[in-house]
């Protein structure tokens, strides 16, 4: 079962706010100026509004959906005259308005809403100085709620800006071993063969001058050969020693780029017989790191598992996540970018968005 985040416990403990401040009118307990029944409906309209305001996408849709709340969230109030509690909901409204519209739109519903406030109050004969302290405070609450979601959502967004950064980096860093590994691969390459060369040409020439040689001349251009020999197989026991260290792992590559993400879960599975080379781990490196980023941009999921697999004649990326999915997809740069790379590789890139986000890539080895 998927854990709840912090942000949907908390529209849960609004709404269960919601809920409470207007039992007292749904079960007949206060009077209201309308029917009963009639109240009800709008109270329900006003919840739901509010809920699917919060599921739509942004667009025009949104934006009608959460004024017909907000409009019934004035009516609510406006037609119980006896408040009670009731212009709670008012503040509802305003803290959820940052996640649905502008900031400045937010602060005139606000305003707005302390009107309804005053109005309700005043038709129901309250003392002045009760009403201004009354309308004063609920107006506070309205500002505050709103600057604390506002601070809220901003530091959401500067951290997926952040993580999004980290991914990146991660990945240029990876990618930089790798090839901080292939030219240093290649210069033990270079030396390899001017040591080899120089010293199989002197051990060719001691042994030449020894079948030339006779008794104490010849042993000593044996003795000389041998020990060239003796260097020499040292000196490559050294190299292949240097170059098995220097090979790549592409698991410590994948788990690295994925390491340390706040709010998403990433599991990597390498199948141990993966064998990549650079262009072919360079492209499954920097696929992860654009599945990743699209994931914590787009998907609002909470898991992303990658898995990496030999199968005949290539290895297989496989990542999918739990996240929304998608009906109608215009890939962007990044998922562009990627299919181009695997395909130039002789690959193919597959998405699908019936359940969660799937990415199946395929190369040859």
């Amino acid at each position: 079962m998927r854990r709840l985040t912090t942000d949907e416990w908390s529209g849960l403990a609004m709404l269960a706010v919601s809920v409470g401040v207007g039992a007292p009118a749904l079960f007949g307990a206060v009077d209201l100026a309308i029917p009963r029944a009639a109240w009800t409906l709008l109270f329900g309209v006003l919840i739901l509004a509010l809920l699917v305001s919060i599921v739509l996408e942004k667009g025009r849709a949104r934006y009608v959906v959460f004024g017909v709340g907000v409009v019934a969230a004035w009516a609510v109030v406006l037609t119980a005259p006896r408040l009670g509690l009731l212009p709670i909901l008012l503040v509802v409204v305003a803290a959820l308005s940052v996640y649905v519209v502008p900031l400045r739109v937010g602060f005139v519903v606000a305003g707005l809403s302390t009107v309804v406030i005053a109005t309700a109050m005043v038709r129901a004969d309250r003392d002045p100085l009760d009403t201004l302290v009354t309308v004063g405070f609920y107006l506070l609450i309205q500002v505050a709620t709103m600057l604390s979601s506002a601070t809220l959502l901003r530091e959401q967004r500067l951290r997926q800006e952040l993580t999004r950064a980290h991914v990146d980096l991660r990945a240029a860093t990876v990618l930089l071993a790798e090839s901080a590994r292939t030219a240093e691969r290649l210069r033990i390459s270079r030396d390899l063969h001017d040591l080899l060369g120089h010293q199989l040409t002197v051990l060719t020439l001691e042994l030449e001058a020894a079948r030339h040689r006779e008794g104490e001349q010849a042993r000593a251009h044996v003795d000389r050969a041998n020990q060239v020999a003796r260097d020499l197989l040292a000196d490559v026991r050294h190299t292949v020693s240097e170059l098995r260290a220097a090979s790549s792992d592409l698991r410590e590559a994948l788990h690295e780029v994925v390491r340390d993400l706040p709010d998403l879960e990433v599991s990597v599975d390498v199948e141990p017989e993966v064998r990549a080379d650079e262009e072919q781990t360079s492209a499954v490196v920097r696929a992860v790191q654009e599945i990743v980023t699209n994931t914590l941009r787009h998907a609002e999921a909470r898991a992303l598992r990658i898995e990496v697999a030999a199968r005949p004649p290539g290895l297989v990326l496989t990542a999918a996540d739990d996240g929304r999915g998608f009906h109608d997809l215009t890939p962007g740069n990044g998922l562009r970018g990627m299919t181009e790379r695997f395909e130039a590789l002789g690959g193919a890139v597959e998405l699908d968005g019936s359940d969660g986000f799937r990415v199946t890539a395929r190369v040859p080895t």
